[in-house]
């Protein structure tokens, strides 16, 4: 570039410069609307507006005592066996309430032997023999007007009893082959 260039370049540069100089001078930096809301604004209702100095000092001497818990750990501390002994036992008034009822019970001679699903994607079916009567039974199916079964998993059939609502579950019972000869 030539001198004769570089000196009109300059001479741009701080016309430009004036401009903004001019117009930033004159404008106000504040919106004019928010002014009004500046001349609003009412400070907080502070009785003693000085520092405590005494709550300072006092805040500053505490020390910190510990527990026994590490703040940093995520182990808990094992319990106190003072704690433990302090609890008293609570001695019931009035009658003994009785006690729960047994949970409901296949026949003696029925076992949950397998269960199976069939190929067009329906519910579990669950099989259950009574001696050589095999019954076969779905989630929600009734078996021999007593029992609904609940659900059938891999390793046992929960069931409930309908008269009474309680439930309870039958492990599935693995038929023990004869040794080989």
């Amino acid at each position: 570039m030539t001198q004769k260039n570089q000196m009109m370049l300059l001479g741009v540069l701080v016309v430009i410069m004036a401009a903004v100089w001019y117009f930033n001078r004159t404008t106000s930096a504040v919106a004019p609307g928010t002014v009004a809301a500046f001349q609003n604004y009412q400070l907080l209702a502070v009785e003693n507006p000085q520092l405590h100095r005494d709550k300072m000092e006092a805040a500053q001497k505490t020390e910190y005592h510990s527990l026994g818990r590490n703040p940093f750990s995520e182990i808990a501390p094992p319990p106190d066996h003072e704690k433990i002994k302090t609890v008293e036992t609570h001695q019931r008034v009035g009658p003994i309430p009785p006690p729960p009822p047994e949970p409901p019970k296949l026949p003696p001679n029925m076992k949950f032997f397998g269960y199976g699903t069939i190929p067009n994607g329906t519910l579990r079916r669950a099989f259950l023999s009574d001696g050589d009567e095999v019954y076969i039974v779905g989630e929600g199916d009734t078996l021999l007007g007593r029992f609904r079964i609940v659900k059938i998993n891999n390793a046992n059939l929960e069931f409930e009893e309908i008269a009474t609502g309680l439930h309870n579950t039958v492990t599935l019972q693995e038929e023990q082959s004869a040794p080989p000869a």
